[in-house]
């Protein structure tokens, strides 16, 4: 082995690196929240789209579409979770619109776009069947379908959303990348 004749030393200043790594690591912490929230918009406006090809009525279901930063399963500078869905409070016929549903009985709308369900002739007057109640017994009180039940297909309008995940997930990079720019 050599006696070091030959051999030579480099002494660098790595402080500059130091600190630019640094303000990285603050950065990257500081741009998880925006970063989720981009791309949550994406899907946030998704649904919306999707919402207003359905039809509106009383436009409560659009109305009621939301996107919400959920604290309890989020981790500052680690990682953030929104919520995007609609509020059951303000539409609670999201869900029949979402999934679909079976519509047994005869319905007529009323003013305003509500469904009304139509009561035989010789239940009315008489209390309405309880939530659960047996089918029996809602079937003596409700006038059947003309022509049997049906099932309605649902919209989807939540789960369709899912198609715009790359260009969600392609926001939240273009955040990253946008908050990565201002460290350089």
């Amino acid at each position: 082995m050599a006696k070091g004749d030959n051999s030579f030393t480099i002494r660098a200043d790595t402080e500059a690196l130091g600190d630019f790594l640094d303000a990285l690591s603050e950065a990257a912490d500081q741009a998880v929240r925006p970063a989720a929230q981009a791309g949550a918009q994406v899907l946030y406006e998704a649904v919306k789209v999707n919402v207003s090809t359905i039809g509106s009525v009383t436009g409560n279901l659009g109305r009621a579409v939301y996107q919400a930063f959920s604290p309890e399963h989020s981790i500052d500078g680690v990682q953030a979770q929104y919520h995007v869905s609609w509020n059951a409070r303000k539409a609670p016929h999201g869900h029949l619109l979402e999934r679909g549903w079976v519509q047994r009985y005869a319905v007529t709308i009323a003013k305003g776009g509500k469904w009304v369900t139509r009561v035989r002739p010789e239940a009315q007057g008489k209390p309405r069947p309880k939530r659960r109640a047996t089918q029996a017994e809602k079937d003596a009180y409700y006038v059947p379908r003309p022509g049997g039940p049906v099932h309605r297909l649902g919209y989807f309008f939540v789960a369709r959303a899912e198609d715009s995940m790359s260009r969600a997930v392609e926001a939240a990079n273009m955040e990253l990348q946008k908050r990565y720019d201002q460290v350089k």
